[in-house]
């Protein structure tokens, strides 16, 4: 069976990626089955540098293909953060609980009719010895006022999705990954699967 690695820790992210390249007999790997690789300090200022320094940063270690994401929420009222610190809005521990928190508090006032928000992800796909490729994939929505919800992941449960009336973390998994940011960066992975199937070992 072949092998894909994704340069995450995050569970979440990986079931996500099995969806797409499982259908094609691909078995996912993340960072969790390369422990001598480490955390990679993500250093860039922008979600396509912290991908690429990811997916690079694994595929010269590991020579293979290797996906690297960068996603995160971007509040309008909040010109644009969390951002690229999504994943450490609180701090460095990277707590979902303590990032949720914090975004209500940092919202507190803020009217409904301003609270538009919209995930970003950005894929990059590292190939050992060429030019690193890119996918984006954005979805619109707006910041609740408390967490809505059990299901997904990080600030799921305050983003509101209006087509379901629903929170991210209110829907099922099998529509969030007909939807997501990320799924629409998938999707157009989708559409290059031949060629990638044919670089990955």
């Amino acid at each position: 069976m072949k092998k894909l690695v994704i340069a995450t820790n995050n569970v979440g992210k990986a079931r996500e990626f099995e969806k797409l390249f499982g259908a094609h007999g691909i078995e996912i790997l993340t960072l969790a089955d390369f422990p001598e690789i480490g955390d990679i300090e993500e250093t860039g200022t922008t979600f396509a540098e912290n991908a690429a320094l990811k997916a690079e940063t694994v595929a010269e270690r590991i020579g293979q293909v290797v996906i690297g994401d960068d996603s995160g929420l971007i509040v309008d009222a909040l010109d644009g953060a969390p951002g690229v610190y999504s994943a450490r809005y609180a701090g460095n521990q990277h707590n979902d609980a303590d990032n949720n928190e914090k975004l209500l508090r940092e919202l507190t006032g803020v009217p409904n009719d301003a609270r538009q928000a919209k995930f970003h992800c950005t894929l990059a796909i590292a190939f050992p010895g060429e030019a690193t490729e890119f996918f984006t994939g954005e979805c619109a929505g707006q910041i609740l006022t408390a967490a809505q919800g059990e299901n997904g992941f990080g600030y799921d449960p305050l983003f509101y999705l209006p087509e379901f009336d629903k929170s991210m973390a209110e829907i099922s998994p099998e529509q969030k990954n007909k939807m997501s940011h990320r799924a629409k960066a998938l999707e157009k992975v989708a559409k290059n699967i031949d060629q990638l199937l044919e670089k990955i070992v």
